[in-house]
């Protein structure tokens, strides 16, 4: 994950990324990379306490100097889609963690990024607020098409994935692809490579 948002430098291989080598780029190229091809959900949400929702939301738009009045259409419109219009307003400190997370996810998708990467971003959230997150990453994923990158170690999570690479010890051990599958046929499948993982919770799907 931190290979692919550039935090780190791979030392051998290459990422290609929309048709682009990401491990040669440098300065103020890989400066545009961030931030207008990728979208950052973390498992701690990293709002900022001070800002309210809608500057959280904004902030992405406000560094990339997008005019005020696209600002505020944009803002309200994605807000709309995650159903977190009635709260803009409010700190971080007054939502709740589901409510944050969708914040985020705003904050994470509002530059229409041609991919997101999600860090466990179900981790802190209780079932009916990861329910409604992951359903708003599939609407993501089909009416925008943005693609979405989620490391977990949730099978629920994972079951509404089109396609899942399971890692164990650093490397491949298995690939699941949905296809017609429906979510709780391809959830009982993930099951089923977990046991042969051995239920090991350091194995990440």
């Amino acid at each position: 994950m931190n290979c692919l948002s550039t935090i780190d430098r791979v030392t051998a291989g290459h990422i290609i990324i929309n048709q682009q080598d990401i491990t040669k780029l440098k300065g103020n190229q890989l400066n545009k990379f961030r931030r207008e091809e990728l979208g950052f959900i973390f498992q701690d949400f990293n709002l900022l306490d001070t800002l309210t929702a809608y500057e959280n939301i904004a902030l992405a738009l406000t560094i990339q100097r997008v005019p005020e009045n696209e600002i505020d259409a944009k803002v309200k419109n994605v807000a709309e889609k995650l159903g977190i219009t009635s709260i803009l307003n409010k700190y971080p400190y007054q939502v709740s963690g589901g409510q944050k997370q969708r914040i985020a996810s705003c904050r994470a998708i509002i530059t229409n990024p041609k991919m997101i990467l999600a860090d466990e971003p179900t981790g802190a959230l209780d079932s009916k607020a990861a329910r409604q997150l992951l359903e708003s990453f599939e609407s993501l994923n089909q009416k925008l098409g943005s693609t979405i990158l989620m490391v977990t170690h949730d099978a629920f999570t994972a079951s509404y994935a089109e396609r899942i690479i399971f890692i164990k010890d650093g490397k491949i051990f298995n690939e699941l692809v949905k296809g017609i599958d429906t979510r709780k046929q391809f959830f009982e499948k993930i099951i089923e490579v977990q046991t042969l993982l051995g239920g090991d919770l350091n194995d990440v799907i």
